[in-house]
């Protein structure tokens, strides 16, 4: 689409996820430093995208940004799909919110700064933005929506081949602009990122019932995902390590992102294997897709047994530290303690080291 008061910047939007979609502004005299429409509520008005600093190019792409939300809604105003929606009595699609403007940062590759080769996969699109901007390839996983329909089997099997490659083929990767994809390193990759949004959705959607099945549905994932590894660890030619961590809290009484501190994980696949029972248990895992579980109308959280199913599992630490469950309350006892987000690649690495 072009803008009538600014014809020389190309503008592109591109679906993302569920209501989410990208919105790129090309030309001079850009700055990523101004304010969103968003009012982040419902029921308030559309705002106006403001400066955050006194520069030319910020209050100029303020300006560009405004008339584009406002080309944005005369095109959706006037779709047929809206018409329709209109002539039936329904509301109307008719604003795009634009939040998070910012402009790709020039920063070392993965790779340079960590010396891992990394794939990821995200279908969550600011992820993967922010893994093309680290020349991180985002793996494809046929059925991985990111989103509550998404299935955590494709995810789990297209980084377990990205993983055991050559012994298996990488999975195909995200170009980005394209629509085809491009073959994975034919070498593979020897650091994998799994991102998994639901539970994040749940959070926001203050479901508490929906969390918790989601997570038991990770739990069920991270099975699979254990049994693809162990059998290419097992053939001698790879050793693995599972870190399992968040970015951030999404508490359900609150519906929005906290600042609490994220428990945080890590361990030989080895042992993984045997706090969980041993290798019978493992082969035995079933690698049939599975959808995220559903909430039942009327169904609701029945706190009292899942405590007295909790204290009736025979927990225990298998090393390390006395941690045996994954919680904010369980990890914080952690041999690891507290630490910021920006040391986390180090503890990897340190850990990876020291096993090596």
């Amino acid at each position: 689409m072009k803008l009538p008061s600014y014809p020389e910047y190309e503008v592109r939007v591109r679906y993302a996820t569920e209501h989410r979609c990208g919105v790129v502004v090309k030309g001079p005299r850009l700055s990523g430093n101004i304010s969103g429409t968003d009012p982040l509520k419902d029921n308030r008005l559309l705002l106006q995208a403001e400066a955050l600093d006194d520069t030319d190019e910020a209050k100029h792409t303020a300006a560009v940004v405004n008339e584009l939300s406002r080309e944005i809604s005369r095109i959706l105003v006037s779709h047929p799909l809206n018409a329709k929606r209109a002539a039936e009595g329904k509301n109307i699609a008719n604003v795009v919110l634009l939040r998070g403007c910012g402009i790709r940062i020039e920063v070392p590759s993965f790779e340079k700064k960590h010396g891992l080769q990394p794939c990821m996969v995200a279908p969550t699109k600011i992820i993967a933005g922010l893994g093309l901007s680290l020349d991180i390839d985002i793996l494809e996983a046929p059925g991985a929506t990111g989103d509550y329909r998404t299935l955590l089997t494709s995810k789990v099997t297209a980084m377990a081949k990205a993983l055991s490659a050559p012994s298996q083929s990488s999975p195909n990767v995200f170009v980005p602009g394209e629509d085809e994809h491009k073959p994975g390193k034919p070498d593979g990759y020897d650091f994998g990122f799994l991102h998994i949004k639901a539970i994040d959705d749940a959070g926001h959607d203050k479901a508490s019932l929906l969390k918790v099945k989601a997570l038991e549905a990770v739990d069920r994932a991270l099975g699979q995902l254990a049994k693809l590894l162990w059998q290419a660890e097992s053939s001698g030619k790879f050793q693995y390590f599972l870190c399992v961590t968040g970015d951030h809290s999404t508490p359900v009484e609150y519906g929005d992102h906290s600042f609490e501190p994220v428990p945080f994980a890590i361990c030989r696949l080895t042992d993984f294997v045997g706090t969980i029972g041993g290798e019978p248990i493992v082969v035995a895992t079933s690698l049939e897709p599975f959808p995220l579980p559903t909430v039942k109308a009327g169904e609701d959280l029945d706190e009292d047994n899942m405590e007295e199913d909790r204290t009736s599992k025979q927990l225990k630490a298998s090393s390390g530290d006395s941690v045996c469950e994954f919680s904010e309350i369980a990890a914080a006892r952690g041999c690891l303690g507290r630490f910021p987000g920006g040391e986390m690649m180090g503890v990897i690495k340190a850990f990876l080291k020291l096993n090596a």
